[in-house]
């Protein structure tokens, strides 16, 4: 290989590693690990609101079915969210719904949305089923009781740090009535602290003094990297940096 065609060849692999370098990684992670990034509603909020509320159901059940010796039907409501941030509601409701339809101790009829569907199957079976497997109208399963709820926050904020309060309300109706037979409650509350974004907006006391370190930005005309810089705090405080 010739000297400029070796030079050219080096050239791109150096390119490519630098990109590499510089490209998303994703990594793999085991559900059930906790990352809070935000501060926000997550995965783990969603997780623990499920498993305590599924807890107090079974033990609301076990008290029916003693009572009553069926199982109750239930059938899923609205939970409204009204935290003012995306919440994926069905996420844990479906959570708390498969655990305790796990179990065999309850039954769960289709919620509106699914009946609406299964309907409208129906209603195409009419015309389009053989009459040995058509399914007819009016033989529907109708629910004891229905599950509904809500998700509130308070979010108490400063310049630098933040406190978020989410509560989360559910409840059992009886549908002869409208007596709630249940009620559930979870609370989780999450201390968030930030860097200041300025100066001004740092307590006092607080001091910064600059470090500087190597970057990745264009080399200048003597082939040494420009260099950055950072500022971090001097005096202990809060704070794990102050950028």
């Amino acid at each position: 290989m010739r000297p400029a065609t070796l030079r050219q060849a080096l050239a791109a692999v150096a390119v490519l590693a630098a990109l590499s370098g510089c490209g998303t990684v994703v990594q793999r992670i085991e559900p059930g690990e906790v990352h809070d990034l935000s501060g926000t509603w997550n995965d783990t909020d969603s997780r623990l609101v499920s498993e305590e509320m599924a807890r107090e159901l079974r033990g609301w059940v076990e008290g029916y079915r003693l009572a009553n010796r069926r199982a109750p039907t239930l059938v899923v409501g609205e939970v409204r969210n009204l935290a003012g941030e995306s919440i994926a509601v069905a996420s844990f409701i479906g959570d708390i719904e498969r655990a305790l339809a796990d179990t065999r101790r309850v039954t769960f009829v289709a919620s509106g949305e699914e009946r609406a569907g299964a309907r409208a199957e129906r209603k195409e079976q009419d015309f389009h089923a053989a009459g040995a497997t058509r399914k007819p109208m009016g033989h529907e399963l109708g629910a004891d009781y229905m599950l509904t709820g809500t998700i509130s926050a308070i979010v108490d904020r400063s310049d630098w740090s933040e406190v978020r309060y989410y509560q989360v309300d559910l409840a059992l109706i009886d549908l002869a009535d409208n007596a709630k037979v249940w009620l559930g409650q979870k609370k989780i509350k999450k201390s968030v602290r930030r860097p200041p974004v300025s100066d001004a907006a740092m307590p006092a006391g607080l001091e910064r003094s600059p470090q500087r370190f190597a970057s990745t930005a264009p080399r200048d005309e003597t082939g040494k990297a420009s260099r950055l810089t950072r500022w971090e705090c001097t005096k202990p405080g809060p704070y794990i940096s102050c950028y």
